[in-house]
């Protein structure tokens, strides 16, 4: 009897990935490019599942990317580190989008509209985090991902008030809490479904609330 040839996996499949179509599994020993595709896919599909339901499962995760639940475990040790994981990708974008929009502008109340509007695609791809924050994250990794933004809204105000086109009641510091917490608000109706918007609505109302006029 002669033996059967090896299966060879799907065009198109990567090799080292095994299991159905519909659930997959990477092996520690995967490729360093397949082990990224899989954790990037699975933090996508926490990204959405935790938005849905901020009470779901790894295994409801698990099966919205794709993967055997013991996948998620290869790559993170159980749900905190995956909101962590999260955590991690929201302050990337939080900085890369704080950098895009500091090229200084002359009119301080232009460039928060600016900085507002730039920010607002990431900060909603990551409201869940609003969610999950105070019960997954602490005040501190929160300070973190927001520290960037931060810094570029209290140098944007700081000129605004010498400018004498932001209050002065306050300094800086205090009213870029003001403005984070009002935006964080606004992302928390775009979780509940109250409100929807494309980030024009939030970038003309930010300079608004610190408006002196």
């Amino acid at each position: 009897m002669t033996s059967r040839p090896a299966r060879l996996p799907p065009r198109g499949q990567d090799p080292h990935i095994t299991g159905t179509r519909t659930h997959v599994h990477a092996p520690a020993h995967a490729p360093a490019d397949t082990r990224a595709r899989t954790r990037a896919r699975i933090l996508e599909a926490a990204r959405r599942e935790l938005g849905r339901s901020p009470d779901c499962t790894l295994a409801d995760i698990a099966e919205a990317a794709g993967v055997a639940r013991r996948t998620v475990y290869v790559h993170f040790a159980g749900r905190a580190a995956l909101v962590r994981g999260l955590a991690a990708e929201a302050a990337e974008a939080v900085r890369l989008a704080s950098e895009a929009a500091g090229v200084p502008d002359p009119d301080a109340a232009a460039a928060l509209a600016r900085f507002v509007l730039t920010l607002w695609p990431a900060a909603d791809r990551y409201r869940v985090l609003v969610n999950l924050a105070r019960q997954d994250l602490g005040a501190h990794r929160v300070d973190e991902v927001l520290a960037p933004a931060r810094t570029a809204v209290a140098g944007i105000l700081a000129q605004g008030q010498q400018q004498g086109l932001f209050h002065t009641t306050l300094p800086p510091g205090p009213l870029t809490r003001a403005l984070e917490a009002y935006l964080l608000s606004l992302l928390d109706t775009v979780n509940s479904g109250a409100w929807a918007d494309d980030g024009t609505t939030a970038a003309t109302a930010a300079p608004a609330a610190g408006s002196s006029s």
